[in-house]
């Protein structure tokens, strides 16, 4: 008897525009001691399915309109809000996708980790408080015993989705519904994660359903598939069907959409545009404490129109080199040369001059985009604040951004909250080109994406890098994505470079230890070298 038996469940949101189904008839089960996977683009229906069978869906506007979900012949659809609150966290248990608005920023992780512990099991603080520190060093947290007491704002993103994580097993459930767990972290972090939840399933005998947009995460780990879009299961099976016998067309769209291939070298005699010499930059820690060396004596040439890849963990530094670059950080020491300026040295109108021609791609473009400004006024400020537009001409050079990077001129006056992860990214991306500069610095800019969608942006991107010109340092924690891209690839470990060369170099022929284990730890990594 399968553990979870969901049989034609049918979920719909009710709006101002008309009934919604979001979930259309769907059934599949999970087993003891198995995983499985449900894999599909973001609107497929994929959360919505698992959230209603633990009641979590805003009801209105959401309604089930029909099916059951028996798990341990009980109907989860049938129970009562009480009910559901015993087994919510106790047997059945959730990861979710975004950590910072699920974490309580009130509550140290230590406390909000206890809390399930002691509410459905009833044991001793002390006991909860030591079960708590194990699950944290299980899942990857540093030092446990002086971060348990640490709030969620003073962890990086993947600290607190392993935080997460943790909290989710705590009471050791018989179900894991695990919502993209793996978005926010670095390829050897999702490996130990997946590894993790791998052993958990075969120690615990415990089964899990887990949810994600990339097919290459569930690759190494999923016993069943299911693919849905729009609502609907399009095709199921073993793992070893979906991946080698897809019959679905938008199977095999997903399975395409996986970046496998290397970039061509650029042809020509290389020509440095960026000369980083023995760059450090630090981070004091107070009085009395040493210093954390984010960046520590760095040298390297990014050549013109290529594209480098910075690759490595989380904490290795990409992303304090890309601004330090830019001068977004203060640099501590060394010297960055830009066309032959040393921009370390520049300061004033000279620096705003500078970065005209120096932009960069922010990671979370939800959060890089203001709110309260429309695309047309966030494209419309770099035009007008560096004179490349005037009153006149600046709405005609937003449309020709808009246009460039695929955006419908319909969205000029919407805001940031009524995109899509994959159209709030371009917008970020026709703001960096609105300088027309000869330079970009893209941190992470497709970590958060559908692969559909994340296929579309890296295209975008190189389109949009030979139309301008572009020089780019192309900073990323997925070396599959890195390969495709990039020219070049750096590989970068605790603030310093360990291993340098093409994409082909690097996955046939990696010479350091460190680079070894980031392409150990690649999701998938049969499919990409197949």
């Amino acid at each position: 008897m399968a553990l979870l038996d969901v049989k034609n469940l049918a979920v719909s949101f009710v709006t101002r525009m008309g009934t919604n189904r979001a979930v259309d008839d769907i059934s599949f089960t999970v087993e003891s001691g198995q995983i499985t996977a449900i894999i599909g683009e973001s609107g497929s229906g994929k959360s919505v399915a698992c959230y209603s069978l633990l009641g979590l869906i805003p009801r209105p506007p959401g309604r089930i309109d029909g099916g059951s979900a028996q798990f341990e012949g009980r109907d989860l659809l049938q129970l009562t809000e009480p009910e559901l609150r015993e087994i919510r966290g106790r047997d059945v248990a959730m990861i979710f996708q975004d950590p910072m608005t699920c974490l309580n920023p009130y509550m140290t992780v230590g406390k909000q980790l206890m809390e399930p512990l002691r509410y459905h099991k009833q044991v001793s603080r002390q006991e909860a408080h030591q079960r708590a520190l194990d699950l944290l060093e299980e899942v990857g947290i540093r030092d446990p015993e002086s971060t348990i007491d640490n709030f969620p704002h003073q962890f990086s993103g993947g600290m607190r989705q392993r935080v997460m994580i943790a909290m989710a097993l705590i009471n050791e459930p018989k179900l894991l519904i695990a919502d993209e767990p793996t978005t926010a972290l670095d390829v050897t972090i999702q490996a130990q994660i997946l590894k993790l939840i791998a052993e958990l399933q075969t120690k615990r005998d415990i089964g899990v359903i887990f949810i994600s947009h990339d097919l290459a995460v569930v690759a190494d780990i999923a016993d069943q598939i299911v693919v849905m879009k729009e609502g609907k299961i399009v095709e199921g099976g073993d793992s070893d069907h979906i991946f080698h016998h897809a019959e679905h067309p938008y199977t095999q769209k997903l399975l395409a959409a996986i970046p496998s291939d290397s970039k061509e070298p650029l042809a020509g005699q290389p020509e440095p545009i960026i000369r980083v010499q023995n760059l450090c930059t630090w981070f004091g820690q107070g009085k009395g404490r040493e210093p954390v060396k984010a960046v520590n004596d760095v040298t390297f040439d990014i050549n013109r129109g290529e594209v480098l890849g910075l690759v490595g963990e989380s904490g290795s530094g990409k992303s304090t080199i890309g601004r330090s670059l830019l001068r977004l950080v203060p640099v501590t020491s060394g010297h960055v040369q830009f066309d032959g300026t040393d921009v370390t040295g520049l300061e004033g109108r000279d620096l705003k001059n500078m970065r005209r021609r120096m932009q960069m791609i922010f990671q979370d473009p939800f959060a890089s985009l203001n709110p309260r400004m429309t695309v047309y006024d966030t494209l419309a400020e770099p035009l007008l604040l560096h004179r490349i537009e005037n009153r006149k001409t600046v709405a005609q050079g937003v449309l020709k951004l808009m246009d460039d990077v695929g955006l419908a001129r319909a969205f000029v006056r919407k805001y940031p909250h009524e995109f899509s992860g994959g159209q709030r990214q371009r917008i970020a991306i026709g703001r960096a080109l609105a300088t027309h500069p000869e330079f970009v610095v893209a941190d992470e800019p497709v970590s958060a994406l559908d692969v559909t969608i994340q296929a579309q942006i890296l295209d975008l991107m190189q389109e949009l890098g030979r139309e301008y010109g572009l020089t780019m340092l192309f900073v990323s924690h997925d070396l599959a994505v890195v390969r495709h891209l990039a020219d070049r690839i750096l590989v970068l470990y605790k603030g310093e470079i360990v291993e340098q060369g093409s994409g082909d170099d690097l996955f046939e022929r990696p010479q350091q230890a460190y680079t070894k284990q980031l392409l150990s730890s690649i999701p998938g990594r049969a499919l990409l070298l197949s």
